[in-house]
């Protein structure tokens, strides 16, 4: 089964996949370190590496001791003006990496993403592990019904550190998504049936349940815009995390878990699974597409 289900997934003719399953976004040219997901600059910005010292709520600024950035500004510390979102994720003495870039209320940051040492250590080592691992598996890559979920590291909308086995004996359902999607039939839907299986699940009392959406767009989903994101549908994050963070870890995740990925006319190209983890991290379901039901998957939840 494992074997057909890799031939469905790889070799599926373009134009049924863009046709039946495609959402546009913005992608831009970017690349990747082994740590972080890292756009291309356009005039005018500058990447910043430094150390938040503090926050300033009134202000909706950060307080960061930066850095040189070579050819444009010495070391030193500034306030910078953040989005919302990555207002919410930092915390003082994190040290971050961003994009600076200055409009009409003077410098801001965007892009943030966390710059820590020891976090920069385990996603390096997730990101070879699970390298190594697709390559391994080579034409079985595609994980079937009955296999573990892959080994991963991701970053979740708190800017903190996910792994599978943090959540060892709870039932996990997993989806793809991208903030920027566009198609109200492809991640939109999706996200609302997630909420609705939250609430079903809620309401029956089902407490060892654990949503996760992996972004399809991590060069823009950093940790920041996915609080945002939550933020603004009023999503209950208690136990439904959004994740991203290195495109080369993401890529070999989609690989393993049936998602086709790629890049026309500026516009992401995307498949879509659902899948259905149980308490020991093994694989239980698998539904293709977004038309899936929230009832049937409540309905395969242990009680």
């Amino acid at each position: 089964m494992s074997q057909r289900r890799s031939l469905k997934t790889l070799l599926i003719p373009l134009p049924l996949l863009v046709l039946l399953a495609a959402c546009g976004g913005k992608k831009e040219t970017a690349d990747t370190d082994s740590a972080n997901t890292a756009p291309a600059l356009t005039e005018g910005e500058y990447w910043l590496t430094g150390e938040i010292l503090s926050k300033s709520e009134e202000r909706q600024t950060l307080l960061v001791r930066h850095d040189e950035i070579t050819g444009f500004m010495p070391a030193m510390t500034m306030e910078f003006k953040v989005s919302r979102g990555d207002f919410i994720i930092a915390k003082p003495d994190m040290t971050i990496r961003a994009i600076l870039f200055k409009d009409e209320e003077g410098f801001r940051l965007k892009n943030i993403w966390p710059n820590q040492k020891e976090q920069s250590r385990i996603l390096q080592k997730a990101t070879r592990i699970l390298k190594k691992d697709t390559e391994k598996r080579g034409f079985r890559v595609y994980r079937d019904i009955g296999e573990k979920l892959p080994q991963f590291a991701l970053y979740n909308q708190n800017a903190e550190l996910v792994y599978p086995d943090m959540f060892r004996g709870k039932q996990i359902v997993i989806n793809f998504i991208f903030t920027r999607c566009p198609d109200a039939n492809m991640c939109p839907l999706s996200t609302t049936k997630m909420m609705q299986l939250q609430a079903k699940a809620a309401q029956a009392g089902i407490t060892n349940l654990q949503l996760i959406s992996v972004t399809l767009d991590p060069e823009y989903d950093t940790p920041g815009v996915l609080n945002e994101f939550a933020s603004i549908r009023g999503i209950d994050t208690s136990n439904f995390s959004f994740l991203t963070g290195p495109e080369s870890l993401l890529k070999n995740l989609f690989r393993q878990l049936g998602i086709s990925l790629f890049t026309e006319d500026n516009l992401i190209r995307h498949s879509l699974n659902t899948l259905l983890i149980d308490e020991s991290g093994q694989i239980v379901h698998i539904q293709e597409g977004s038309t899936w039901d929230p009832d049937d998957l409540f309905n395969r939840l242990h009680r």
